[in-house]
């Protein structure tokens, strides 16, 4: 697609690196604390996901869930999201925004305006969890219509058959969810379980895949480096931006960032 996030593909594969991705929810704990921690992770991110602040995160685990508490508490809505995106495009123009909210916050904007809005904003692509590839023709055709990244999750549980519907369906890559369940830290993961999935959604797709859901260490990383094309952490960041422990969220994206190098 000649965009952003197939650019920062190319330019880290160069570079012998690959992409790690950072989730946080906008307006947590509020609106002008948020920017700055989301440019605190754009220093040593790669991509960042923007979580919209929803009242029912049902994907997600308490840590994010409290974050969606917190955001909207403080005023959060999809106008000051976009608002939010609008200031990480300025900060950093090169790096890949993706927003990641559930449907019906979309639905109730209005699918094609929320696309368009998003777009003049500086947004890249869009995670809707609760989108299965079944319904989320009309949205992706929408998404890939402005140039922009339509990016479904692949689970551990997907058939063969719903993998290429997914690929199809997709733009530059996949979001694989590493385990069964909600979102949230892990101490160990399953390695060879997640590299022989990864593998299989590649062979099917032909699309670059990414995992998130549980990663929140380096080892995790370096533990499975080869097979994924990026990675994704949210809740250990989330974690740190509830304590406002800058100085903690420095040394996790530091230590992650540099674990995404090539060995």
């Amino acid at each position: 697609m000649g965009n952003r996030v197939e650019k920062t593909f190319k330019t880290l594969e160069e570079r012998g690196e690959k992409p790690l991705i950072v989730y946080a929810t906008a307006c947590d704990p509020n609106c002008r604390e948020s920017l700055d921690f989301f440019k605190l992770i754009l220093e040593y991110a790669d991509m960042v996901e923007v979580g919209i602040p929803f009242s029912d995160p049902l994907a997600d685990g308490p840590t994010i869930q409290k974050a969606h508490e917190r955001a909207l508490a403080a005023g959060a809505n999809t106008c000051r999201v976009l608002d939010l995106v609008s200031k990480l495009r300025e900060f950093a123009p090169e790096k890949p925004v993706i927003l990641m909210g559930y449907y019906n916050p979309i639905f109730v904007y209005g699918e094609e305006r929320f696309v368009k809005d998003s777009k003049s904003v500086g947004a890249d692509g869009f995670i809707v969890p609760d989108l299965p590839p079944e319904e989320g023709a009309e949205f992706a055709e929408l998404v890939k219509g402005e140039g922009l990244e339509p990016i479904f999750l692949a689970a551990p549980t997907s058939t063969d058959e719903r993998l290429k519907r997914i690929g199809e369906l997709s733009g530059e890559f996949i979001y694989y969810v590493s385990v069964t369940g909600i979102t949230g830290e892990r101490e160990e993961l399953a390695y060879a379980q997640i590299e022989r999935d990864i593998e299989r959604i590649k062979r099917i797709t032909g699309k670059k895949t990414v995992v998130g859901f549980g990663i929140s260490k380096p080892e995790h990383i370096r533990k499975m480096y080869n097979t994924p094309d990026g990675f994704v952490v949210g809740s250990a960041v989330v974690k740190r931006i509830e304590k406002r422990d800058r100085e903690g969220l420095k040394e996790l994206l530091s230590s992650l960032k540099e674990a995404t190098k090539s060995p």
